[in-house]
């Protein structure tokens, strides 16, 4: 049998793998709480788990990000138009608490709404957590105290999510329990995770993942699921994992997956579509006949071109380019010299979706930060692709300012939101071609350097390939080194004692 049709794990599975030992960013960063871990350190006697670590320290940076938002909070999404732009702490809960009708107390999809937007525009999951946050939410005194109140409950909630989000990519990947701190410290999830309520999708996703790293499809199916009910993006993650299993001929576990994801959002939407079959539509129709808007490269199109595309033709093109790279991105399984890792599709699928998406909110970059680490757990690349982002998120409300100060024009130009945009694109193409490079030259990926096939992976950790394509099909050369001698693929990943060191 060939290198190509098998990708066991090593049968001796090294330690733990600590981040300063093998990433010179993390040892630099170190020095700010004593540096590497020495080779005299006692380790796995503190109470400080890296679980415990992590989850603290993304409820402490989660917390920056509410002071963050704290001038907005006092005044500025309350006086003045372009105030919660220029000071970048815009959030869409205190203004839908109202403009939704929670405040009057209806029934998000049942009841109709006043004004522009008939029926309220989410999906059902999230708009029940919108609903539950309202009942939380004291209604007496000013609207204004209200809409602080409302802003608050969900940050409590949402900060739930945040840490969820933390401590399933640390349980995800057994042997790099720190990289979670990757998640836990991403500036750009302090930043957007209150702008709106995408971390409730973002934390069942991850927790999917967790489910399915622990050989439970099934689980994992019903968790995906809901986070498709809560957000449409996390279906996207079927598809790679179709061409995984179907290279590796996992079918009974992928069936089981699919039925779990399938029941879980039928349970969910059924009952809305039934009953209020207007209000349910409301998502999916917004989302067709919305037109092209911020943060895509069909803005940039649209406002320098005298004849700026339709929106048919933008969902049209969008659609075809999603399906485009999703045949590369089933090419790319199928032929690459190793079955490549769950993560790392998952994340390329996801990122060609905010790719080609006639609309990107800044904080759609939530929706990256758990797959990107463990895609490319690598701080470097991590840390470029943030700046990145930061970047764009400074620069989309200095442009809102800029457009709604009137001739003052405090703010960015178009033309400078326009740079902003690329940066954004170029640190997300940056990633991925780092990602792709992993998987046609699996030496260079950090996860399988340390010696593991696959965590996250489940059922495909260390299974063999039935069936491949191209070059993958033939006999190859050892696909991956650790130092210097080769790793041994023809073993079950074993278990891995925990480790608290850096």
């Amino acid at each position: 049998m060939s290198s190509a049709e098998s990708t066991q794990a090593s049968a001796q599975a090294p330690g733990p793998v600590r981040p300063t030992e093998e990433d010179e960013v993390a040892a630099a960063g170190s020095e700010l709480i004593g540096g590497p871990v020495g080779r005299h350190a006692l380790l796995g006697t503190s109470w400080w788990t890296p679980v415990r670590v992590v989850a603290l320290v993304a409820i402490g940076v989660f917390a920056l990000g509410l002071v963050q938002k704290a001038p907005c909070y006092h005044s500025a999404w309350f006086f003045g138009a372009s105030s919660q732009y220029t000071k970048a702490c815009y959030s869409d809960i205190p203004h839908l608490y109202q403009g939704r009708g929670f405040a009057d107390g209806l029934v998000p999809y049942f009841d109709k709404l006043t004004g522009d937007m008939p029926y309220l525009e989410y999906p059902v999951l999230t708009g029940v957590f919108m609903e539950v946050a309202s009942w939380l939410t004291p209604h007496s005194g000013s609207m204004q105290h209200q809409e602080r109140w409302y802003w608050m409950v969900n940050a409590g909630m949402l900060m739930v999510c945040a840490a969820v989000i933390a401590v399933c990519v640390v349980r995800t990947h057994a042997r790099r329990p720190w990289d979670g701190l990757l998640v836990a410290l991403a500036p750009a999830l302090a930043l957007t995770a209150t702008i709106n309520w995408d971390l409730l999708a973002v934390a069942l996703t991850a927790a999917a993942m967790l489910m399915w790293s622990r050989r439970r499809p099934f689980a994992f199916g019903i968790l995906l699921g809901l986070a498709t009910a809560a957000k449409l993006y996390p279906v996207l993650l079927l598809g790679p994992l179709f061409v995984l299993c179907w290279r590796a001929g996992r079918w009974y576990e992928y069936r089981k997956a699919l039925g779990g994801a399938v029941l879980a959002w039928l349970v969910v939407n059924l009952p809305v579509l039934a009953f209020a079959g207007d209000g349910w539509w409301q998502f999916y129709n917004f989302s067709h006949d919305r037109g092209v808007d911020f943060g895509s490269f069909w803005l940039i199109w649209a406002q320098n071109s005298t004849d700026p595309p339709s929106t048919d033709f933008v969902n049209t093109v969008a659609t075809l380019l999603v399906l485009l790279c999703s045949l590369g991105i089933a090419a790319l399984t199928l032929m690459a010299p190793r079955r490549p890792r769950f993560a790392q599709l998952a994340f390329l699928m996801v990122a060609v979706f905010i790719l080609t998406n006639k609309v990107y909110s800044p904080q759609y970059v939530l929706w990256l930060i758990p797959l990107a680490v463990l895609a490319r757990p690598k701080w470097r690349d991590f840390l470029v692709w943030q700046a990145c982002e930061v970047a764009y998120f400074l620069g989309i409300w200095l442009y809102l300012a800029y457009t709604t100060s009137g001739d003052a024009h405090k703010g960015l130009p178009t033309d400078g939101y326009h740079w902003a945009i690329v940066v954004h694109l170029a640190g997300t193409l940056y990633l991925c071609a780092v990602v792709v490079r992993d998987i046609l030259m699996p030496d260079h990926d950090v996860v399988r350097r340390a010696g593991d096939d696959d965590p996250s992976g489940g059922v495909l950790d260390g299974a063999e390939d039935v069936f491949v394509l191209g070059t993958a099909a033939r006999p190859a050369r050892q696909a991956a080194h650790i130092e210097d001698a080769p790793a041994e693929w023809g073993g079950p990943p074993e278990a891995v004692p925990e480790d608290r060191s850096l």
